[in-house]
């Protein structure tokens, strides 16, 4: 869906069915039947969405007693506001638009406190994309606390375009584009016996959470099924979408890991031999933004996406007769981790008569202008901030028990995410450039992931990275046990757009850890504003 004459306005509503199987799936649909579509817009331009919460409560509410959900009733009633109600049910649900630098506030992209319900009337998402917004490729789903893995598993995703990704690179003009949503789901085949052509496996753990636990082989049963474009590869032969070009054509391919669980590693192989693939873009910034001193493109043959991120780039296509096959290899994801083993999840085939995708870049192209604020690697920060990711089962002395999951100011007691508490975590004032060091004191792997803002990758485990890109996600390694030190990452934080100013949320991009308390809260005041960022116990050195 594009916009036209710069307005992209639709009614969507979001439906779930229970299957036969038991698996209760989600989907965001348009009046005419479309799911999830892809939305497409400019910078500047406005987007209108006119959400109806559509879901029934499949588990727990007999049909007699949703019928009569709606009936009247005797007394009055004062509705809940939408914007305040916070309520959190298994028919609640919002929008997040992922990566956008929008402001946090109700009707825009407030996950707080904003909760739609199903006897709502349609809810308007009206927000302006920024003028200097980078083009590239970002996605909307749920993000209700204690919810968002449910919805986001059951399908509940889709791809947002901001239009100009060719402005930051002028070799991409022309070129065909591909738009790839890798979703996870719960395994399709459960109980069938591994694929005769793995090695032979111990039977498959499962972890705190329920999911099959990382066999640390690269093989197994997995946590999750993927699907992609909604074409299911399920476990144990994952057999895969099929997709055809013509033979050494270059296309554009955004990718976008719409999990809510599970790491990828892409890599496109032909006779089994990783190719080069391009990067251009990753988590909806081109290489070459805002001063970058990145080339525009970098060629590598494989490619890591944690749950949330998104990469876009250039493939070619195999020569004719060739096939190629894009796969996952296997995600390390720690002792306590899920199993995210190798997989096949879409086979090329290169054809002379093969047809040309739907969208292609254009041809002409105007330059981006130049940025108005210094390169973010370039300017010192004002502070550093240390947090940390943790885990503590709910009954010590049971380690099948429950887990517990924590994102703390270092100085801080862990404890779970508070979501009816209005008291921040973090106060930041805008203008300012942080670092932040975000430690990992658990056996699996984390997906650190901030909303409305990006920020760049400094050192690994304290040891300096040449990154001179942006994120939004970002993979923080696990404890083992016997390291001298916690793995970390240490991020500069780019506080200085006057669109972020409000109050929003930084988590675990693995959604159960999210759900489960893995989450902060911080306030981006006004730049004039004085602010203590911090109680006075828990300042780290060089914080202001």
């Amino acid at each position: 869906m594009r916009s036209h004459n710069g307005v992209l306005e639709t009614d969507l509503g979001v439906h779930d069915e229970k299957l036969p199987d038991g698996e209760i799936r989600y989907c965001y649909l348009t009046p005419d039947g479309k799911p999830s579509p892809t939305l497409r817009l400019k910078p500047g331009d406005q987007l209108v969405i006119h959400f109806m919460n559509d879901l029934v409560d499949l588990d727990t509410t007999p049909a007699i007693d949703r019928a009569l959900a709606g009936a009247p009733i005797c007394t009055t009633r004062t509705k809940p506001d939408v914007c305040e109600s916070s309520a959190m049910t298994p028919v609640s649900t919002n929008l997040h638009f992922h990566g956008l630098t929008v402001p946090p506030v109700c009707h825009q992209d407030d996950v707080l406190k904003t909760s739609i319900q199903p006897d709502d009337k349609p809810f308007e998402y009206r927000l302006r994309i920024p003028d200097d917004a980078p083009p590239g490729l970002y996605w909307y789903h749920p993000h209700l606390h204690g919810f968002s893995k449910t919805q986001v598993l059951g399908g509940a995703s889709g791809a947002l375009i901001i239009e100009g990704i060719e402005r930051a690179d002028a070799t991409l003009a022309g070129l065909p584009e591909r738009v790839l949503v890798i979703r996870d789901q719960d395994l399709v085949n459960p109980d069938a016996p591994p694929s005769k052509s793995e090695p032979v496996m111990s039977k498959s753990q499962l972890d705190n959470d329920g999911d099959v636990a990382n066999s640390g082989t690269g093989f197994g049963k997995p946590s999750k099924d993927l699907s992609v474009n909604f074409v299911p590869v399920p476990f144990p032969n994952y057999p895969p979408a099929t997709l055809s070009m013509k033979p050494g054509e270059r296309q554009l391919w955004r990718v976008l890991n719409a999990s809510a669980i599970t790491y990828l590693n892409l890599a496109l192989l032909v006779r089994r031999a990783p190719q080069q693939i391009g990067v251009v873009g990753i988590d909806g910034v081109p290489l070459r933004f805002e001063g970058s001193p990145s080339p525009p493109v970098q060629w590598v043959n494989h490619i890591g996406l944690p749950p949330g991120s998104r990469a876009e780039f250039i493939v070619e296509g195999p020569p004719a007769g060739e096939p190629a096959l894009l796969v996952t290899r296997a995600v390390d994801t720690g002792p306590a981790g899920e199993n995210d083993p190798n997989r096949a999840l879409l086979a090329i085939t290169a054809r002379a008569d093969a047809p040309e995708p739907q969208a292609s870049l254009p041809v002409r192209v105007e330059p981006l202008p130049q940025p108005d604020r210094p390169w973010i690697g370039g300017v010192a920060p004002v502070r550093v901030r240390k947090l940390f990711f943790s885990e503590q089962q709910e009954k010590l002395n049971d380690p099948n028990s429950p887990t517990k999951f924590f994102l703390t100011i270092d100085g801080g007691t862990p404890k779970p995410f508070d979501p009816q508490s209005d008291v921040p975590d973090i106060v930041v004032r805008q203008g300012d450039v942080e670092d932040w060091i975000v430690e990992n004191r658990s056996m699996e792997l984390h997906d650190f992931h901030i909303h409305q803002l990006h920020f760049q990758l400094r050192e690994w485990s304290g040891i300096a990275v040449n990154e001179p890109f942006l994120r939004d996600t970002v993979n923080v390694p696990y404890y083992n046990g016997r390291m001298l030190a916690y793995p970390s990452v240490r991020l500069r934080m780019d506080f200085r757009d006057p669109n972020i100013i409000g109050t929003f949320v930084y988590h675990c991009h693995v959604l159960e850890h999210e759900d489960g308390g893995m989450v902060g809260r911080i306030k981006v005041v006004p730049g004039s504003t004085a602010t203590s960022t911090t109680p006075p116990n828990q300042l780290n050195k060089g914080e202001l």
